[in-house]
């Protein structure tokens, strides 16, 4: 953590002591968790249902790619400090604490003292507190970094806070919760106006325009700013809510706002800083049906992987196997058979379906992406088919239209469609072979035109051996089968990296990394593939803040990943100074650790270590580091 970052803590800090002082706490105080009935956390969640969708498209796939190995818990708030979800792993957490971590309980600083989630509401700023920064005693086993998230008015609408062991590097926690903030923001930013306004994704340079660290304006049809991140306003260095284009640039707002969508486009503002931009214009009003306006957006629907490739050609660099894919697929896809895709988790197979329905003749109609893993299998029948009003307790007076329906005229993806329960397989074969739908609680069918893809991580075939999976809907599902290849299998990995790293790297940073970070990069097994790559320098980029990348600013994680793949490529020890036999035995897997500690400083590694700068080079180099 750096110096200005250790004394913003301490500050944050010691606001808090005298808060919890004056309000009459003692640091001997043991308050009783609170406890939220059924009916009452029913309705908080109901009320904050888009934060709650939002933080978990991007911390799902987060935590299972990047922190799964890691002992940490990350817990979500709402603006008044009332757990609403938490992903990961609860045995960091002391057993006789633990009731404050389940959904309904209260962190609030008058009752709780000073921590993590409590502290960066009150402060309204990132905050690591340390075991015995906490105000009464009760807490100080916990480790706690926390940010809040800004909505769309720039008010705090909630927190995002990481608990973790002693193990866990601070500094990069800190970090990555500041990173999942932002994003969370962003994705509320967009949910809310994406049908209604046009969006302004403005950044330094064009290849970052996916970065979470984009500023986003929201406009009317006049030019009037109505929202925006806090990012917009530090690149424009002003505040933009309530501005009109014509104020912020030195374009028209009418010049801007008839830019075609999704083109790149040079700004200027008003302080004569140039910026690119690129606009999201809202759903023409005739592709809306009424029920698809008010539908919500599902919480299904998986997150993106990196920037969604406008063609098939920007979905490699050079690797045939990858190139093949995609035209097969697409060249059966448009003849109306269906597609599967298969490849292990976070290879990118929602990425290909997103590509394929661009280069489609269906691009203009909706593409429905559903991850059957993700939603709870009494629900699967009503998500999918859609319900008449009535048809089952709790369901809506006005019925659902249904994700199949939703997806008429254009393109279904059903990811992890292994997951699928028996009887959802039942009703979605007859859907494909009569092409109808009846949604549950009715005996109307309604016809449906579809194209489908659908994906796996696991062989479909075991599934039917097993009975999990119907042997006819696999056949009639199974039209082509096209497999995307491993991370690191495809010859064009060097490349990918790059690509993703000028999408998301900050301003200041330099556009291509250093040879010792690409080499640890292409030289690792990513078990999580592309999408454990994107969180891995989206993290390292965050902690760098705005410096060049150094090895010491990967994931903790990663490196340990690195290392012990290294470590077992090793035939034998290094034994070429056998003085140091302690040192030697196993040495790899804490060679890159040192490395990292020391900031890349040899000598100062080579000591700690206790060889010599000679054998620290050679395994250096057999790490690829050097």
């Amino acid at each position: 953590m750096r110096k200005n970052e250790r004394a913003n803590d301490r500050r944050l800090v010691t606001d808090s002591w005298h808060r919890c002082s004056a309000s009459g706490l003692g640091h001997l105080d043991i308050p009783a968790p609170h406890s939220a009935d059924p009916a009452q956390l029913s309705d908080l969640r109901r009320r904050h249902d888009a934060l709650i969708a939002s933080t978990s498209a991007e911390v799902e796939p987060y935590y299972q790619n990047v922190l799964a190995s890691s002992r940490c818990l990350i817990v979500l708030a709402d603006q008044h400090a009332r757990v609403l979800d938490r992903w990961g792993d609860e045995r960091v957490i002391e057993t006789g604490l633990r009731p404050w971590f389940a959904a309904g309980a209260h962190w609030q600083e008058s009752v709780v003292g000073t921590n993590a989630i409590g502290t960066a509401i009150a402060g309204q700023a990132p905050v690591q507190i340390q075991r015995n920064d906490h105000y009464l005693k009760h807490f100080r086993g916990l480790i706690g970094s926390a940010a809040p998230i800004v909505d769309a008015d720039q008010r705090v609408a909630g927190v995002l806070a990481v608990f973790s062991d002693a193990y866990l590097p601070q500094a990069h926690t800190l970090g990555m919760v500041r990173l999942l903030a932002q994003s969370v923001e962003n994705r509320l930013l967009s949910r809310q106006f994406e049908t209604s306004h046009v969006q302004i994704t403005l950044n330094t340079t064009a290849d970052n325009f996916d970065s979470p660290w984009s500023g986003i304006l929201v406009c009317d049809d006049q030019g009037l700013v109505v929202a925006s991140n806090q990012r917009a306003d530090q690149l424009l260095a002003t505040g933009t809510v309530g501005r009109t284009l014509n104020e912020l640039f030195t374009s028209s707002g009418e010049q801007i706002l008839k830019h075609p969508e999704r083109t790149p486009v040079q700004l200027v503002t008003q302080g004569k800083v140039r910026l690119s931009a690129r606009l999201s214009h809202p759903p023409a009003p005739d592709h809306q049906t009424a029920a698809a306006k008010s539908a919500p957006i599902p919480r299904d629907v998986a997150p993106q992987i990196g920037t969604a490739p406008h063609n098939l050609t920007s979905l490699e660099y050079g690797d045939t196997s990858v190139r093949r894919c995609a035209e097969q697929a697409l060249k059966v896809l448009q003849r109306g058979l269906p597609v599967l895709i298969t490849g292990e988790t976070g290879v990118g197979k929602e990425v290909l379906v997103k590509a394929l329905h661009r280069a489609s003749a269906r691009s203009d109609q909706p593409l429905v992406a559903v991850n059957c893993a993700a939603i709870p299998p009494e629900l699967v029948e009503s998500e999918l088919f859609g319900y008449e009003s009535g048809a089952f307790t709790g369901a809506r007076a006005q019925g659902s239209l249904g994700l199949i329906r939703k997806a008429h005229k254009g393109i279904l993806f059903l990811d992890e469609i292994g997951e699928m329960p028996l009887a959802a397989q039942s009703r979605l074969l007859r859907v494909l072979q009569e092409r109808v739908v009846t949604p549950v609680g009715s005996t109307e069918s309604v016809p449906v035109d579809i194209l489908l893809a659908t994906a796996t991580n696991r062989p479909l075939s075991c599934r039917v051996d097993a009975g999990q999976f119907r042997a006819d809907l696999f056949y009639r599902i199974n039209g082509l089968s096209v497999h995307l290849p491993p991370l690191r299998q495809r010859t064009d990995r060097q490349e990918l990296i790059c690509d993703i790293y000028r999408q998301y790297r900050d301003p200041d940073q330099a556009e291509t990394l250093a040879p010792e970070v690409m080499a640890a990069l292409k030289n690792h097994p990513w078990p999580g593939n592309i999408r454990q790559l994107v969180n891995v320098l989206r993290v390292a980029i965050a902690i760098a803040d705005g410096k060049d990348v150094e090895i010491w600013h990967l994931p903790e994680d990663f490196l340990a990943e690195y290392d012990s793949t290294s470590a077992s490529q090793q035939t034998r020890p290094d034994l070429s100074e056998p003085e140091h036999d302690d040192a030697t035995a196993d040495p790899l897997p804490r060679t890159l650790q040192v490395y990292r500690e020391c900031t890349g400083n040899v000598s100062k590694t080579a000591r700690r270590l206790a060889i010599s700068r000679n054998t620290l080079y050679k395994r250096l180099r057999e790490l690829g580091i050097r």
